[in-house]
């Protein structure tokens, strides 16, 4: 029998798909922007194990943006915080939290299990470096970047180079989230869009943007998909 609280998912997914959520292990990497908001959506929806780094605590300027941000979390650390919440939302998956950056002891943690990484990340040599340890083993990687009024989404999977071809001319550093700033709405889009690509990658189903990057602007209401070689 299918808890109650997954009821309002049918008949989008079947109870088959509902149970292969259950069993699946999503790693996000980081818990703040994006990663809130994408931890957020994939408890909401029923995944049973998702493994989350981040080294930070909450402070004021996350408000205006982070899901699990609000004045009595400031200063606590993201993970604590965000694994205190996930109870609440959904007891039933399984979260483990770590306070380091995904770098930092990334082998040792890694789980065969796994079957899709998050970045949530806003530093574009970290992404990258998190693009190659997911080539090395062999598990898709959903990337999102913010800025501004703009996002963009893509999924790269072993193999492709797609994420470094787009990173290439900004690999100097930060994203463009910190020369622009970014509104909460262009996260929890963006974070909306990789969870649906996680979800589809987990269960075979649905146009996955393989190869492919999605940008859009909430600005002017434009989307536009490139394919990258």
């Amino acid at each position: 029998m299918v808890n109650i609280r997954y009821m309002r998912n049918f008949n989008a997914i079947d109870r088959k798909e509902q149970e292969e959520l259950k069993r699946s292990h999503v790693l996000v990497a980081g818990c703040g922007g994006l990663g809130g908001y994408v931890i957020s959506y994939l408890a909401r929806l029923g995944v049973g194990k998702i493994t989350a780094f981040d080294p930070d605590e909450f402070a004021e300027h996350n408000l205006n943006r982070q899901i699990f941000a609000d004045m009595s979390t400031i200063n606590k650390s993201k993970v604590e915080v965000v694994k205190e919440a996930l109870s609440l939302i959904n007891p039933e998956v399984e979260f483990k939290g770590i306070k380091a950056r995904f770098e930092e002891g990334f082998e040792e943690m890694w789980e065969s299990d796994i079957k899709v990484v998050v970045d949530a990340l806003d530093s574009i040599p970290s992404r990258l470096e998190l693009a190659g340890i997911c080539r090395e083993k062999k598990v898709p990687l959903v990337y999102g970047m913010v800025g501004g009024w703009y996002g963009e989404v893509g999924t790269q999977f072993p193999g492709d180079e797609t994420l470094e071809n787009l990173c290439r001319m900004g690999i100097k550093g930060q994203g463009i989230e910190k020369e622009e700033g970014v509104l909460s709405f262009v996260v929890g889009g963006t974070a909306a869009l990789q969870a649906a690509e996680a979800v589809k990658v987990i269960l075979g189903r649905g146009e996955i943007l393989h190869g492919k990057v999605l940008f859009f602007d909430f600005l002017e209401m434009e989307s536009e998909v490139l394919e990258l070689a």
